[in-house]
């Protein structure tokens, strides 16, 4: 044997290894004793995003069902439970530019990346030009929601707003300035930015569960020859509109019941 060898043979060494390998196994069954989870199990929704009723969204009609074909892009995107419609909203004139949205739903859970896509970067990476950014409190009108499910809604959502300058190609190419507001639903919970919800997540100790959902908008509309996108109040009227009809949706027939799950979780 080596005197290299020999060296891992040692009592002091062995003494320290033995040490070290109790005090691991002894700090992961105190944590577990503590109901102390880092490993984290998927929630499915209550319903895929595919399944929602698109009735229940109206006045909007669902004017286009896109999927993603390209397993590259779908790979990337990091989960197959996603919703991309584009919806009209007939209830405006035909040039407005709240006309049509397109809502982009994305759904992870388990042991999630730590939100890996936002329109701050994905936008920026199909050649927009982000020029500034800010949360935007939507007023909830909730008249009309069932009653159970009011409680679960905030009066007032704070929403991330990306203001980009895009660059259309033509004969004469001109610049344009869109906005795309998104927001999370984190484990129970609302939040309007990337970093609010990795703390979520990572403060999420006491729960075998883990998900998140990211909801993804923008308005646009069609005038002569050209595209409109509307400015930050339009953007806010719009999206008053379109949340208060989509929310009560994803609470009551696709996110998860966070209170419920747990509870049964720590019953069991």
């Amino acid at each position: 044997m080596t005197s290299f060898l020999r060296s891992f043979w040692k009592p002091s060494f062995l003494i320290c290894t033995g040490i070290l390998a109790v005090a691991s196994a002894s700090k992961e069954y105190t944590l577990r004793q503590m109901g102390v989870y880092f490993s984290k199990s998927p929630i499915p929704l209550k319903a895929s995003f595919e399944k929602l009723n698109e009735t229940k969204i109206a006045p909007y009609l669902v004017q286009k069902k896109n999927r993603i074909t390209n397993r590259d892009v779908l790979d990337s995107l990091g989960t197959e439970e996603y919703l991309q419609w584009e919806l009209e909203d007939p209830e405006v004139p035909k040039d407005s530019p709240l006309r049509f949205c397109s809502l982009f739903i994305t759904y992870y859970t388990g042991n999630p990346d730590m939100v890996p896509h936002v329109p701050d970067e994905c936008y920026v990476g199909g050649g927009n030009t982000k020029l500034a950014s800010e949360v935007l409190s939507i007023p909830i009108q909730k008249e009309f929601m069932p009653e159970s499910v009011r409680p679960l809604i905030p009066d007032t959502l704070g929403v991330q707003s990306i203001l980009f300058s895009q660059r259309l190609q033509g004969p004469m190419p001109i610049e344009k300035e869109l906005r795309v507001q998104y927001f999370f639903k984190v484990n129970g919970k609302y939040a309007s930015s990337r970093t609010e919800t990795r703390t979520l997540l990572g403060s999420n100790f006491f729960s075998r569960y883990s998900y998140f959902c990211k909801v993804e908008w923008k308005f646009y509309g069609f005038g002569f020859a050209e595209i409109l996108y509307p400015d930050r109040d339009q953007v806010i009227e719009g999206s008053r509109k379109l949340l208060s009809v989509l929310l009560p949706v994803l609470e009551t027939d696709h996110w998860p019941d966070w209170e419920k799950i747990n509870q049964k979780s720590n019953d069991s």
